[in-house]
């Protein structure tokens, strides 16, 4: 279960920072946000980024091996890695509708999901 609950709150966590880094991008076509400089938008973003850290931390303490949880480092990382991606993914198909995705980008991911194949075998 310490697993699952680790992939749930990874996925929650990369949801967040994906908002915090890319969403503020999309704030130009918001009336509210429209005439917010710089600095606001990076505290705004940071304020955003902030939920990021209540999922990742609990993640990667229920998660790492030393805790009690089924993963090495470099497995949490690479499962990290690969929620990044697909987060973000599905992030540019529904926010940016202007972004499509191209079979390098497919072929890509696919490394990814390798990547993680590699890393969890004994």
């Amino acid at each position: 279960m310490r697993g699952f609950y680790t992939i749930v709150l990874l996925l929650l966590s990369n949801s967040f920072m994906t908002l915090a880094w890319y969403g503020h991008l999309r704030f130009k076509d918001m009336k509210w946000f429209e005439n917010l400089g710089l600095m606001a938008i990076v505290l705004l973003s940071w304020g955003i980024a902030l939920f990021e850290y209540f999922f990742q931390v609990p993640a990667n303490r229920l998660g790492y091996k030393e805790y009690g949880g089924p993963f090495t480092l470099v497995e949490l990382k690479v499962i990290q890695e690969a929620i990044n991606i697909s987060v973000f993914a599905v992030f540019v198909l529904l926010v940016f509708k202007t972004e499509t995705l191209r079979w390098n980008h497919l072929v890509g991911f696919a490394f990814l999901i390798l990547a993680v194949y590699f890393i969890f075998r004994k």
